[in-house]
């Protein structure tokens, strides 16, 4: 080192031990405020993290839910197309290969298709279209399905249109 290094060196430490002795210590109150505002500024952050986190998946899910609703009668037309009696197996296989790809998809983004027959009727999740009178079976029970009904997660997407007994 030369002797000009050596002496900025000397200066330099010598800066740094009189700021040192300049600084002035923060009063007890003044940084406890300090820190309760810090603490207060990180939970109101946390709180915005996970408020923003559920609004973007609900505002995903409801477009979502958008989309699928209109894609739906597609699916409708598929199912009925699967039940028509064909002699081209081919064609049968196609339509079902089609129909399974189309529920897997759905499957894969969350939507379930919402059970019907044989439960009990549930206003939030299906919509009754008739009803019949028949002692065998229970109260409130749904005997037929005229149309599935689709959800992602507890947001209904299309009601199902059912028969309820009794």
């Amino acid at each position: 080192m030369s002797d000009k290094e050596k002496e900025l060196k000397e200066e330099l430490k010598e800066e740094i031990q009189s700021k040192d002795t300049d600084k002035e210590m923060v009063p007890k109150q003044d940084y406890d405020d300090l820190d309760d505002r810090y603490k207060r500024i990180l939970a109101e952050f946390e709180n915005f993290k996970k408020r923003s986190g559920k609004e973007r998946e609900s505002l995903y899910n409801s477009i979502l839910s958008d989309v699928i609703e209109v894609i739906l009668p597609v699916l409708d037309n598929l199912e009925n197309a699967e039940k028509v009696e064909t002699e081209d197996e081919n064609y049968k296989q196609g339509i079902e290969l089609v129909l399974k790809q189309f529920k897997d998809v759905l499957k894969s983004k969350g939507i379930e298709e919402i059970e019907a027959v044989g439960n009990t009727f549930d206003p939030e999740l299906h919509e009754a279209v008739g009803s019949i009178k028949d002692e065998n079976l229970g109260e409130k029970e749904i005997t037929q399905e005229y149309r599935k009904g689709y959800k992602i997660g507890s947001k209904v997407i299309r009601h199902s249109m059912v028969v309820v007994a009794n």
